[in-house]
């Protein structure tokens, strides 16, 4: 069976390489993949993983062989798993919690863009009511990003997209954001919530723009950069502002079942910016890197 795998050589960040099948346990089904998602972190920072594993969290496809604990999807269900270990094989072994199940007249590629990153939008903007909030998105060009703008608006907030130049905004008014900009230099606003995808120096220059009562969600670190904090920044009166870190690697079962009822409903578009073949997935991923791609990357296994 063909993988990609952990390649800590200047060749990597991933390689093809046979496998052993999967074996499910009681509780996993075994899936068939169709189709893969990459993330910018998990191949900027793919040491962290150990070499020669099979990597990989976003996918989809359809379901050969059910659980036989009789969790999880039927066989023949078309199925997008999100934040899942093991994810970018020919076939995988998951347990039906890392599963969401996809509807007719979704496509099945759309389906595995959705897994960290509109998990990621979902769960930090499910923190607090929306409604009639003030909302900024840094990064609001990139995968996290797009999805944070729509369900932000889906919800009821004031959106503000922050992008990292001219044209990297283009569509993002579509969205739902009603204002789009490339620097907050000079911006009057100030924001519930902001959801951080870039870090570094916009860390800290979005903290100086939340409101009392607000929160900074820190869900990324595109930047590549240390934030560092004018003295007195961190401090104030009035109702306490709050920095919170994101690192939550729950099963996401329920909200891909969310996100993808959003898409069938037609209520959610799925930002994919770039479509082709697994084999391609070394030029797929310098794209990535050198941040040419808007929205999501999704690729064919075939």
């Amino acid at each position: 069976m063909r993988a990609l795998v952990v390649d800590h050589t200047e060749a990597g960040p991933v390689r093809f390489a046979d496998v052993d099948e999967p074996v499910p346990s009681d509780g996993e089904a075994l899936v068939e993949i169709r189709h893969i998602g990459l993330n910018f972190g998990e191949l900027k920072y793919v040491e962290q993983w150990p070499s020669g594993a099979v990597h990989g969290h976003d996918a989809s496809g359809v379901v050969l062989r059910a659980a036989s604990d009789g969790s999880g999807p039927p066989e023949g269900a078309r199925v997008a798993l999100g934040v899942a270990p093991y994810a970018w094989a020919e076939r995988v072994a998951v347990g039906s919690g890392w599963l969401g199940t996809v509807p007719e007249g979704v496509d099945l590629a759309d389906a595995a863009a959705l897994g960290i990153a509109g998990v990621t939008a979902l769960r930090v903007l499910r923190t607090r009511s929306m409604l009639a909030r003030n909302v900024l998105v840094t990064g609001a060009s990139g995968g996290v990003g797009r999805f944070a703008v729509q369900l932000a608006a889906l919800a009821g907030a004031r959106v503000t997209a922050l992008v990292g130049g001219p044209g990297r905004g283009d569509g993002l008014r579509g969205l739902g954001a009603g204002e789009v900009l490339t620097d907050l230099a000079g911006t009057e606003g100030r924001f519930d919530l902001v959801l951080d995808t870039v870090g570094g120096s916009l860390t800290a220059r979005a903290w100086g723009s939340l409101a009392e009562g607000g929160t900074l969600h820190l869900v990324g670190t595109a930047s590549g950069e240390d934030t560092t904090f004018p003295s007195g920044a961190l401090f104030g009166f009035g109702e306490p502002r709050r920095i919170a870190t994101y690192g939550d690697l729950t099963p996401p079962g329920a909200e891909l079942t969310d996100l993808l009822g959003l898409v069938a409903a037609g209520r959610l578009t799925v930002p994919v910016g770039r479509r082709g073949d697994w084999k391609e997935v070394a030029e797929a991923a310098q794209a990535l890197f050198d941040r040419t791609v808007r929205g999501k990357i999704v690729l064919d296994v075939v």
